[in-house]
C-alpha cells in the first residue's frame, strides 16, 4: 500500500507538472530579422502588455498575410513561409503570440487570451497597410487564437493547419501519445487545472464551437497521420466551417510543418488559395 501510494503521488506531481510546463511561458530573444528577409521590427500594444513582431510591406493591391505561430513556438517557425509569401509579392507580418518569443504574458491560454494579440495585430496590419485584403495562416495554437478571436469581416482569407477541436481532445490525444491508451483516462487530471491556472472555463477552449461563425474563404489543413489532431478531428472541424471552404490532408503527414514537410505542394495549394482571395482585380 506504501509503494502504491507513493507511486499515485508521483503520477500526481508529474501530471501537476505537466500542467505548469503546458502553461508556463515559452519565451526566447529572438531580435532583428535574419539576413535576406528585410523585415522592420514591430511593436504593438496590447492590454497584456507588448506584442513583438517582423513586418515587410508587399507589392500595392497583392494583400497582406498575418502569420500566427504554433504552441511553445515563435515568429521564427513561420519564417519559411513568410519568405515564400514576400516572394510573390504579399505583405507579412509575423508576431510571438502571448507569452511566446519577446511577448509579453503571464500563462499560456491555448488560444483564449493569445485572441487578444490577434485582434491588435489585424488592426495593426490594417492600419499600416490600408487598402490590401488580409489572409491569415494560423499554425495549430495560432488557428486556434485566430478563430476565438472571432475576427468577422475584418478578414479575407484564412488558412487553418492542425488545429485542435476542444481541449479535452487536444489533451486526452497527448496522453494517449505519450502514455497509450490508459493516458486517456489521466486527462480529467489535467483538464481540472485549467480553471485553476488559466482563470478559463473549458467550454472556452473549443475552437471547433467559433468556426461557424467564420465570414471569409476557409482552407483547412490537417495532417494524415496527426496524432495530436486526428483526421477525424480536421474533418469535424472542416464539417463546422461554412462554406467557402477547401479541405487538404496532407499525406503522410502527423503534427508537424505542413510547409517544411510539403513544400512544393503546400506553395502550390497555399499561393493559388491566397491569389484567389486577395489579389485586387483577380476577384
Amino acid at each position: 500500500m506504501a509503494a502504491f501510494a507513493c507511486l499515485l503521488l508521483l503520477g500526481l506531481a508529474a501530471l501537476f507538472g505537466a500542467g505548469e510546463l503546458l502553461s508556463s511561458p515559452a519565451r526566447r530573444q529572438i531580435g532583428a530579422a535574419p539576413p535576406g528577409f528585410p523585415a522592420s521590427s514591430v511593436t504593438i500594444p496590447t492590454a497584456a502588455g507588448p506584442i513583438q513582431g517582423w513586418m515587410m510591406r508587399g507589392a500595392q493591391g497583392a494583400g497582406a498575410v498575418l502569420l500566427l505561430h504554433g504552441v511553445r513556438g515563435n515568429r521564427l517557425q513561420m519564417l519559411g513561409r513568410a519568405r515564400f509569401l514576400s516572394r510573390l509579392g504579399y505583405g507579412v507580418l509575423l508576431i510571438d503570440q502571448q507569452a511566446h518569443g519577446e511577448s509579453a504574458g503571464e500563462r499560456i491560454s491555448f488560444g483564449v487570451r493569445e485572441a487578444d494579440g490577434v485582434r491588435a495585430a489585424l488592426a495593426f496590419l490594417k492600419r499600416e497597410q490600408p487598402g490590401e485584403r488580409i489572409g491569415v495562416i494560423g499554425m495549430s495554437l495560432g488557428a486556434a487564437a485566430l478563430v476565438l478571436s472571432k475576427p468577422g469581416r475584418a478578414i479575407d482569407a484564412l488558412v487553418i493547419e492542425a488545429m485542435y477541436p476542444t481541449i479535452e481532445e487536444a489533451i486526452e490525444n497527448r496522453l494517449r501519445l505519450y502514455l497509450g491508451n490508459a493516458g486517456g483516462r489521466l486527462a480529467p487530471l489535467l483538464l481540472w487545472q485549467v480553471p485553476l491556472r488559466l482563470d478559463l472555463t473549458l467550454d472556452q477552449l473549443r475552437p471547433i464551437d467559433a468556426v461557424g461563425a467564420l465570414a471569409c474563404p476557409t482552407l483547412v489543413v490537417g495532417g494524415e497521420f496527426d496524432r495530436h489532431t486526428s483526421e477525424l478531428e480536421t474533418r469535424r472541424i472542416y464539417a463546422a466551417v461554412p462554406e467557402p471552404k477547401q479541405l487538404w490532408v496532407v499525406p503522410g503527414a502527423e503534427h508537424t510543418d505542413f510547409h517544411g514537410f510539403e513544400k512544393h505542394e503546400y506553395e502550390t495549394r497555399i499561393g493559388q488559395f491566397l491569389a484567389l482571395q486577395l489579389r485586387i482585380g483577380r476577384r
